[in-house]
C-alpha cells in the first residue's frame, strides 16, 4: 500500500498557478511543485496492487480521471471505489474529489499548452456536440490515434522495425483480449515469411514454445491495463536468456513495459464499458508496413506467391 501522506486541506494544494499535487510533492527546486501525474509517478512503487491499477489508470488516461465519479474510475481501473479513495487519501488528498480537482488543473494546464504549442489553431470537432453513443466512440478512437501518434517515439517504432528484421524469430505474447491482436501480428509478418509464434493462452503446447525462447528471439508483449501473468512470464524469461524485447501497452507503468527494452505506448480511452484498442490495431498495422518497406522488391515476391496460393 501506498505509505499513506497526511491528509491536506485545500490550501495545502495549489490549484491555481500550477497543477495541483500535494506540498510535499516537489521536483526538487523549492515550493516548485510537480503535475499529478509526475507525483503519481514517484509514488507508484509504494502502492499495493490494487492501488497500482488505479494510479496506471489516472497517469494514463487523465482526461477521463479528470471528470469521472470514483465509481466510474474504478470500474475502469478493475478496482474498487473505496480503493480509490484510499489511493487518493495516501497520496495525501483529503479524498478523491481533491485529487480529481488536481487532475483536472492539469488536464487545462497540459490542453492550453497543447493549443498554444498550435498557434492558437482549433479544429472543428468531428461531430456535433450532441453526440449519440455510436458517434461518441468514433469520436474517442479517432483521439485516441492522434494522441498515440503524437506521443510514440520515432525512435523506439524504428528500433522495433529493425529488432522484428533482424530477429531470427518472433514471439508475440498477448492473452484474453490481446490473443486478438498477437495472432493478427503474426498474421501480417508471416505475409512477408518472417518465423512468428504466438503464446496466447497456459498450455503446453505454449509453454514449450516460451522454452524454445534464445537469444535469438524477438519477444513482443501485449497488454492492456494490468497484464496477465503469463506474459509477465515470457518478458522475464526473454530477459534471463538475453532475447530482446518489447512491449506494446496502453499503460506506461505497466510491469511488461518495465522488462522491455523497447516501448510502444497506445491510448485506449473510450466511453463505452471496454478500453478502445483502435489505436493498438493501428500500430500493429504501421509496423508491419515499416518492414514491409525495409525490401519492398522481396516482400512484394513473397507476398504475390501467397495470394495466389
Amino acid at each position: 500500500m501506498c505509505r499513506k501522506t497526511a491528509p491536506m486541506k485545500r490550501a495545502g494544494i495549489d490549484t491555481t498557478e500550477r497543477p495541483a499535487a500535494p506540498r510535499a510533492a516537489t521536483n526538487g527546486a523549492a515550493g516548485q511543485h510537480q503535475s499529478l501525474s509526475k507525483y503519481i509517478q514517484a509514488r507508484f512503487d509504494e502502492c499495493s496492487r490494487s492501488q497500482k491499477d488505479v494510479a496506471q489508470y489516472i497517469v494514463d488516461h487523465l482526461d477521463e480521471a479528470a471528470f469521472q465519479t470514483a465509481e466510474e474510475l474504478a470500474r475502469r481501473a478493475n478496482t474498487s471505489s473505496s480503493t480509490v479513495v484510499r489511493f487518493s487519501q495516501a497520496l495525501g488528498f483529503e479524498g478523491f474529489p481533491e485529487l480529481q480537482a488536481a487532475a483536472r488543473e492539469e488536464y487545462r494546464r497540459v490542453n492550453a499548452k497543447a493549443a498554444k504549442e498550435a498557434g492558437g489553431a482549433s479544429s472543428a470537432p468531428l461531430f456535433s456536440l450532441d453526440q449519440n453513443e455510436f458517434e461518441s466512440a468514433l469520436a474517442a478512437d479517432h483521439l485516441n490515434v492522434e494522441d498515440t501518434a503524437r506521443k510514440v517515439s520515432r525512435s523506439s517504432v524504428e528500433s522495433l522495425i529493425a529488432a522484428i528484421v533482424d530477429a531470427e524469430k518472433v514471439l508475440v505474447a498477448g492473452t484474453d483480449q490481446m490473443a486478438f491482436f498477437a495472432s493478427y501480428m503474426r498474421h501480417l509478418l508471416m505475409l512477408l515469411d518472417l518465423r512468428v509464434d504466438v503464446v496466447a493462452s497456459p498450455s503446453q503446447e505454449a509453454l514449450s514454445r516460451l522454452g524454445r525462447i534464445d537469444e535469438g528471439t524477438l519477444v513482443i508483449g501485449l497488454s492492456a491495463g494490468r497484464p496477465h501473468p503469463l506474459v509477465v512470464r515470457a518478458m522475464k524469461l526473454a530477459r534471463h536468456r538475453q532475447a530482446r524485447t518489447a512491449a506494446i501497452t496502453d499503460a506506461t507503468l505497466s510491469e511488461v513495459a518495465k522488462l522491455a527494452q523497447i516501448k510502444l505506448y497506445y491510448s485506449s480511452n473510450s466511453p463505452a464499458y471496454v478500453r478502445s484498442h483502435t489505436a493498438l490495431l493501428s500500430i500493429i498495422q504501421a509496423l508491419a508496413y515499416g518492414v514491409y518497406a525495409q525490401d519492398t522488391a522481396q516482400y512484394d515476391d513473397r507476398i504475390k506467391a501467397f495470394r495466389l496460393k
